[in-house]
């Protein structure tokens, strides 16, 4: 499972780094072809939603299986997209895989291991995220210069083939003896605190994205870097994120409400202290990696909270945080790229800053965010 995260991630931010050859090889625009990304964020959002009502008592290892086989029939149709129509198609498909294997992942993990052990899962499982992150886009920018852009894609068609293989020999059956309902997940959203977590969740996740989707800007405008420098530093804030899922592993477990709390307040911060003049880069590479380390703590700490408070309905609730999710994503880059047409660097960057402390107001003191007794 965390391989199959490590491609799920890798796959769906891969274009960010092979943006303009993608253009130049369909004849679309730059803007167009961007479109290939967030298009991907709408279907997992709507996946993510209705996954657990759609699979109904189908065997959840049988599901996780045939999402990973949709990721592969999508990296070869984006490999082979004569036109950008068809890499459209595909990246939807990608899309609901996201967002189908987000929305069971927690509620399997569940299943798979004791529930004290399920927040170092949690950690485990994370470290897709991290490695995709710190590997991803250097990868396949390295690669695309080498074989093309639809090499890239193909280079990670075997490995998609070992980690379906693997999940089918790994994985136990999982049957699933109760269909999730729509009520059901209307239900668990009205649940006091679930609902005022999900809200701090979803101002986090704006929050952090606000910011993350114009660092690059941030970097070479801002901070004065060259390309080289630019790509180092998204390599240390990729690689902090496995000291992040090590850390949201150890600290969900006892400690999950200061995790959630913890994680704005720091990326508040850090989002605060790059907009000083005149830093150091070595200050702004060391700035970096906390927000690295936290982005990947993010996640692990909001599924811990669930695993702790919803378990009665983890399939439900898991679909809500993922869609929430998506939809916090989708709407935290459109909102940096308007403050950047206002303002630039500055005002994206302090739109950031408000929704992380809108975020710490929500979540308090966390006491509201448990499950009553």
């Amino acid at each position: 499972m965390t391989l199959c995260v490590a491609m799920l991630i890798a796959s769906e931010f891969m274009p960010v780094s092979l943006l303009t050859p993608i253009a130049e090889g369909l004849h679309a625009s730059a803007g167009m072809t961007g479109q290939a990304i967030s298009i991907s964020g709408f279907f997992a959002m709507i996946a993510g939603l209705m996954v657990s009502t759609v699979v109904g008592r189908i065997n959840r290892k049988v599901v996780l299986v045939s999402l990973t086989l949709c990721m592969l029939i999508s990296l070869v149709i984006t490999a082979v997209a004569p036109d950008f129509t068809v890499l459209m198609i595909a990246r939807a498909l990608l899309g609901i895989c996201i967002g189908g294997f987000w929305a069971l992942a927690t509620s399997v993990l569940m299943r798979l291991v004791p529930h004290e052990k399920v927040n170092k899962a949690l950690g485990i499982m994370y470290m897709g995220q991290a490695m995709a992150a710190a590997f991803a886009a250097p990868l396949g920018s390295f690669l695309g210069g080498m074989i093309g852009w639809r090499g890239v894609f193909w280079a990670l068609v075997p490995i998609v083939v070992i980690n379906l293989i693997w999940l089918m020999v790994a994985l136990p059956s999982l049957p699933s003896n109760e269909r999730v309902q729509p009520r059901t997940l209307l239900a668990v959203l009205t649940r006091r605190y679930f609902l005022y977590g999900i809200v701090g969740m979803s101002f986090t996740f704006a929050g952090a994205f606000t910011m993350f989707t114009y660092l690059r800007p941030y970097l070479e405008t801002h901070a004065g870097l060259q390309v080289g420098q630019v790509s180092l530093m998204f390599l240390a804030l990729g690689c902090a994120g496995f000291i992040g899922s090590s850390l949201g592993g150890r600290m969900a477990k006892r400690h999950v409400l200061g995790l959630v709390r913890l994680v704005p307040s720091v990326m508040g911060i850090v989002t605060l202290c790059l907009l000083w003049p005149d830093m150091s880069i070595w200050l702004v590479a060391v700035l970096l990696m906390a927000w690295g380390a936290m982005n990947t703590a993010l996640s692990i700490g909001w599924m811990g909270w669930m695993s702790q408070n919803v378990r009665d309905q983890p399939e439900a609730a898991g679909s809500l945080m993922v869609a929430a999710i998506q939809g916090a994503i989708l709407v935290g880059s459109a909102l940096g790229g308007k403050l950047m047409d206002i303002g630039g660097i500055p005002v994206a960057f302090t739109g950031s800053i408000v929704l992380l402390a809108l975020a710490l107001v929500t979540i308090g003191s966390g006491r509201k965010l448990l499950r009553p007794a």
